[in-house]
């Protein structure tokens, strides 16, 4: 008896690690695996690791840099340390994939699009927004109305710490009412645009207003 609850012990302590080192083997995979399979492994909190490259460049402070253009007076270009000084919003909120899987209750930091859109200077005949991504292939679209909305963010931070490379870090968008292929990641551009271009998978089927419960055929029940 003693010796089992060893073993358990050191099991639960051990958990956390194994851990770590599994989420590490499959993002590593995920990252040079064209085919995206590997997306269907489970990862830690119940996320999935999706790529449509073989793999994705690593940016840090010294390298990553968020540009915003298009249709606008000002525009701009930041670093990892210019979004960080910019007043932050706490958003916690279901991820909804529309695969089907969840992440309830999962928190993202970061600067609201609106404010950047905002501080650009947008143009009077602008419509819409489109994101690109570092990764060389990703993009999405929101319209100008949806881009302002209060819980769409440039997001630095998920669960309460910098955005990793693998969840799409150091940054990427998050758009909370939608599902998650609306969240691009490794965002590196955001242009304003006269109308909406659909993204990646838009291009390949999947709707281009995609609210959670309203989107793709799916009955899913709106995530708070």
């Amino acid at each position: 008896m003693l010796g089992m609850l060893a073993a358990g012990a050191a099991g639960i302590a051990a958990a956390p690690l194994l851990q770590r080192a599994y989420d590490s083997t499959v993002g590593a995979a995920a990252q040079k695996d064209p085919t995206g399979l590997s997306g269907l492994l489970p990862v830690g909190g119940g996320f999935r690791y999706y790529s449509v490259t073989g793999s994705v460049p690593r940016k840090d402070e010294h390298t990553y840099r968020l540009t915003v253009d298009g249709l606008v007076s000002r525009p701009a270009t930041y670093r990892l340390a210019d979004l960080r000084r910019l007043p932050q919003t706490r958003i916690v909120h279901d991820v909804q994939c529309v695969t089907g899987w969840r992440v309830p209750g999962t928190p993202f930091e970061g600067v609201r699009l609106g404010a950047l859109l905002a501080a650009a200077g947008v143009h009077p005949q602008a419509g819409a927004v489109r994101f690109t991504c570092f990764d060389g292939s990703y993009t999405e679209s929101l319209t100008l109305a949806q881009a302002r909305r209060d819980d769409v963010l440039v997001a630095l931070r998920m669960q309460d710490k910098p955005l990793g490379h693998d969840h799409g870090g150091p940054v990427r968008l998050y758009v909370a009412p939608m599902y998650f292929y609306k969240s691009a990641k490794w965002l590196s551009k955001i242009t304003v645009t006269d109308r909406v271009e659909p993204g990646f998978w838009e291009e390949r089927g999947y709707d281009v207003d995609a609210w959670v419960g309203r989107s793709n055929g799916r009955d899913d029940a709106p995530t708070t």
